[in-house]
Order: C-alpha cells, then structure tokens, then sequence
C-alpha cells in the first residue's frame, strides 16, 4: 500500500467570474481570456465582457440606484465600513493577488492593501459629511431664503485605473457609491482579478445588489457602449488613454453626461474631496420667509 502522504494533490484553480446586480455570471457571451503576472506566468481565465454584459449591468445600476441613493448617509457609511472588516478577514489573499497583478513584492503588495481598507474607511467617513462642505443657505436679497443640497448624479461609469489594480480600483469606486451613486466598472484589463474578487466581498458587505457592477476585459470594447448608453449619467475615464478617450467624450457628449478626464494621480497620497463632489448635483431650494 502507497503511503498517502506522497500523494500529489492537484491544485483547485479558482473560476473568476463577472459580479453583476450582486450575483456572480459568466460573460454571456462564454469568452474568456488569459491573465498572467509580470513574468507572463499564467493565472486565470478572466470573463471576456461583451456589449450586452454592459448593458445588463447599467439595467441592474438603474435598478439599485432609487435605494441606494435613498439610504440615509449614514447608512451608507456603515457599509461602506463593512467593506473594509470584510477585506480586512481576507487581507492575505489581495496581497497575493495585488502581488501577482502589479508585479510587487508580497511585503510592497501588502502596504498597497491596507491603504486601499484605509481608504474605504476614510470614505465611510465622508458619507455624512460631504453635504455640509457643498451644501448649505445660501444668502439672497428679498423676502425668502434658499437651500442648497447636493444630489447623486445616477449611474456612472468607472474605467478603473490600468495601473493601480487595487488600491487606484478603490479609490475610484468608493467615492462613487459614498455619494449615493450606483457604479458600472470596468476592471484593469491586464489585472482584472483583484477587482473581480474585490465582488465577492462587496456581496458579502451588506451592499445591495447593483449598487456595484464589475466587468472584465477590453477597456474600448466595453467602455464604447457605456459611453453612448443613454441611462448612463457620468463616466469616469481614469482608466482610459488619451485616445480613447476622446472618442468616449464624444459618445458622452450625446445625453450630456458628466464627464471626469482622466489625470496623473497618485494614489497613495491622500485623496481629498475632488471625486466626491464630481458626481453630485445641486438641488436649491425656495422658501419664503414667514410660510
């Protein structure tokens, strides 16, 4: 009889798949593509988004949005902080994902996940916050007076930044949704898979289903249709190049979407207020005076 303990276990490789309107499909389309480390080293099989996984998204977006833009500002922070205990539990497996994605060291990769739970705390923070720094009276001359409040935009596209898979994906979703947005966001092309396992943790979260979207593959095949979506309210093109994205300001242009360029950022430093406020609207109100 063999001895057991010279038995080769064969490795179970993990089957990535999209996360949209909070469950986990395949592309409809059934492609796949190859994602591999720095040194082209094979890793997974990455779900090849097509046109009609975006569009299924921006439906299951638009259906989130009314609740999620209705929850209180505190609760949405809580969430957003549940966000962070539960990638805190699974910190050692974004380290290792974060390494493979950007070719850093397991010691450099684990800075680089602890600022990205950092910054959905910092975020959570903000939730209850932002509208005393945009909103407030506002002084007029006559017999009334007027407040303003900022509003969600709606549904937004996010191209998540191509070089920062993890601690740049969370930079750009976290304040999106802290502001009672719902997001659509297309993952790093060459290193989907922190952002991909970033939904199993936002299933687990609390956060209703389609408050988030995330989809893999080609940036320009899936941002194209985003752009020209008319349920789409704002696109954020942090993830795409200088002529892609032109073309997709074009496309934004036709129902006049907000449009946020894309610019050199640094994302460890720290992160201001700027992406909050790019996705609000602004809401006066008129009250006369003695009614």
């Amino acid at each position: 009889m063999s001895d057991k303990s010279e038995v080769t276990r064969l490795t179970v490789f993990k089957t990535y798949k999209l996360y949209v309107g909070g469950k986990f499909p395949r592309s409809e389309s059934g492609r796949v593509y190859e994602v591999t480390d720095s040194k082209e080293r094979w890793l997974a099989n990455a779900p090849l988004s097509s046109r009609k996984d975006a569009r299924d998204a921006v439906v299951a977006a638009r259906k989130a949005f009314g609740g999620w833009s209705g929850a209180t500002a505190y609760n949405r922070g809580q969430i957003l902080y549940r966000v962070a205990e539960m990638l805190e539990g699974r910190r050692e497996q974004f380290v290792r994902e974060v390494a493979d994605a950007d070719g850093l060291s397991k010691s450099k990769a684990a800075i680089v996940v602890d600022a990205a739970i950092d910054r959905w705390v910092w975020y959570a923070g903000w939730t209850d916050k932002i509208g005393q720094v945009v909103g407030g009276a506002n002084p007029v001359a006559g017999p009334f007076f007027n407040l303003s409040t900022p509003e969600p935009t709606g549904v937004v596209a996010v191209l998540a930044p191509q070089e920062s898979s993890f601690l740049g994906l969370v930079s750009v979703i976290a304040p999106v949704i802290a502001t009672g947005n719902t997001a659509v966001v297309i993952a790093s092309e060459h290193a989907p898979l922190p952002a991909l396992s970033l939904g199993e943790v936002l299933a687990t979260s609390d956060l209703p289903g389609g408050v988030v979207n995330i989809l893999s593959g080609r940036t320009a095949e899936i941002a194209a249709p985003l752009a020209a979506h008319q349920d789409v309210n704002a696109i954020d093109l942090t993830g795409a190049g200088d002529e892609l994205a032109k073309e997709l300001e074009i496309a934004a242009a036709d129902n006049l979407k907000r449009t946020l360029r894309p610019q050199a950022v640094d994302w460890s430093a720290d992160p201001g207020t700027d992406r909050l406020t790019a996705f609000l609207e602004t809401k006066t109100v008129w009250h006369p005076i003695g009614v």
